[in-house]
């Protein structure tokens, strides 16, 4: 049975504290209600009171379907960040959003520890490309990661998006076809 999440809003301070300390990160698909609740405050915390993107909630229809993964990042037993990830339409094809790490965990490498985590899911449920749309300020992070740009930017919610994808096939298969 994995360790419960604790809630990352006990106090600035404590999250301040538990940030600098030496603690293994590890990322893993929600578990239980109270988990998918710390899953929404993240994102919360991120897109709607520090970025603005929405005004009341970020959730959508997305967060209801079955095939949807809600992940935590951890660092030790503390929730600092979130993804979520989920197939399309098109067979193969796997949609990453909503990647979301409080400030005081963005210094820790939670947020490649999230999408690494994405892929490697999205790879072992069948996906061969994974897609998502990245603010401006971030892509060169992705682009770390292994992602490429697809197209030009987009408006989503009022602010610049990049499209990117990554192959999620072992190296092998995509060299030999």
């Amino acid at each position: 049975m994995p360790l419960a999440a604790v809630s990352p809003f006990s106090t600035r301070a404590d999250l301040a504290a538990l940030a600098g300390r030496s603690l293994p990160l590890r990322c893993r698909p929600v578990s239980g209600a109270e988990e998918l609740l710390i899953h929404f405050q993240i994102r919360e915390a991120i897109f709607v009171h520090e970025q603005g993107l929405f005004r009341v909630s970020d959730r959508d229809a997305r967060d209801d379907a079955s095939a949807t993964v809600h992940v935590l990042g951890l660092k030790g037993p503390v929730a600092g960040g979130t993804v979520r990830l989920y197939p399309l339409e098109e067979r193969g094809l796997w949609k990453g959003d909503r990647l979301a790490v409080l400030p005081e965990f963005r210094a820790s490498g939670l947020g490649a520890e999230l999408v690494r985590f994405a892929v490697r899911t999205a790879a072992r449920h069948g996906g061969r490309t994974m897609i998502a749309h990245v603010q401006i300020p971030n892509v060169r992070f992705f682009q770390l990661l292994g992602w490429e740009r697809v197209g030009e930017p987009v408006e989503y919610v009022g602010r610049p998006h990049q499209e990117m994808a990554i192959d999620l096939r072992p190296r092998r298969s995509r060299e030999n076809g």
